[in-house]
């Protein structure tokens, strides 16, 4: 998930220019030869598309929302990528055509990309788990190395208050609900803050920011890494944590799986731990935002045809009742 959008990138129908004819024609003015084959990728945030081409395999192409991101800090992404693959570290790198990996046309970013095939990995088997901590402490062990100068902070402020001031000024939320809504979110963030409290200050680094089993994908030689248009700093934690699901005592089971490959390569404070649920909150009350946000673009009402209605926040306020109630409770490794 994106950093938080402004009202400026939430600009009503940001892709209505991009149609099939300039998403080919934008490839051709790298010199490359498109076939005419072209098939839209899941994506809401940007657009993605896998475009064949006369001579050789179909290369993936992404196209920027527009202002969400500046172009420094598209490329700061990419130099991070590029520094993981120089270290051999399973990811998808943009491809640098005419010496960039993000060019213009027709008033759009783009970059292009090879196309990697594969699976979702299955996150119930500890192997596999262990694998893919053994990954992320690599990548970690890449991100500490140097800040982000540009990309903001996964936190409390950027992933909880700011959402949350936005949908309470925006008139998302039905009028009778609204008041238990707020009130729900607040002791939601004040369970948050206590839940930093309690870890105490860690150290943040680059991260990839989304790291959920959709943006790993497992091939026989293991997982590869996809999609880091998420990244930002933030604590180890973040990258952790979904890939957990199920009843608390299975979670314990699946992230000691995953520490057990992590900490071959990067060293993880346990009170870390204690920003499990409190990461969870945060993601869940910027979701909403983030589409609410995003409502404009007419592909948003069509893939979540759920969204804002009387029965959608009646479930988010049940759910962030249980997240109070979660944050509360042992970190996972006193289970």
């Amino acid at each position: 998930m994106d950093n938080l959008p402004t009202e400026e990138n939430s600009q009503a129908h940001p892709f209505a220019r991009l149609d099939p004819q300039a998403v080919l024609e934008a490839v051709e003015s790298l010199g490359m030869f498109c076939d005419g084959r072209l098939l839209a990728l899941n994506s809401y945030e940007n657009r993605v598309y896998q475009v064949g081409l006369e001579e050789g395999p179909p290369v993936v192409v992404k196209f920027y929302r527009p202002a969400r991101w500046s172009d420094e800090a598209i490329l700061e992404e990419h130099a991070f990528v590029a520094e993981l693959e120089a270290q051999e570290i399973p990811v998808v790198q943009a491809s640098t055509l005419d010496g960039r990996t993000l060019h213009n046309f027709g008033g759009y970013r783009f970059s292009v990309f090879p196309r990697r095939g594969g699976r979702a990995p299955e996150l119930g088997d500890p192997a596999t788990l262990e694998w893919i901590g053994r990954f992320i402490g690599r990548i970690h062990a890449v991100g500490a190395r140097t800040p982000y100068a540009l990309r903001p902070e996964i936190n409390p402020e950027t992933f909880g208050r700011a959402p949350y001031d936005y949908l309470r000024t925006h008139g998302f939320i039905p009028p009778e609900l609204a008041a238990t809504w707020a009130s729900v979110v607040e002791q939601a963030l004040d369970g948050v803050a206590r839940c930093y409290e309690r870890a105490g200050e860690l150290p943040l680094l680059r991260l990839h920011g989304d790291c959920h089993g959709g943006n790993v994908l497992w091939t026989p030689d293991g997982p590869h890494f996809v999609d880091f248009d998420d990244s930002r700093m933030g604590p180890a934690v973040q990258d952790l944590w979904m890939l957990l699901s199920g009843e608390r005592q299975e979670m314990v089971g699946q992230m000691a799986d995953v520490l057990a490959g992590y900490e071959d390569f990067c060293d993880f404070h346990p009170r870390q731990l204690y920003l499990v649920e409190a990461l969870r909150t945060l993601r869940l009350i910027h979701y909403s935002a983030w589409l609410a946000m995003r409502w404009d673009d007419p592909a948003f009402p069509a893939a979540f045809p759920w969204f804002n209605t009387q029965r959608y926040w009646q479930d988010r306020i049940l759910e962030l009742r249980e997240q109070v109630a979660l944050m509360d409770e042992p970190p996972l490794w006193q289970v």
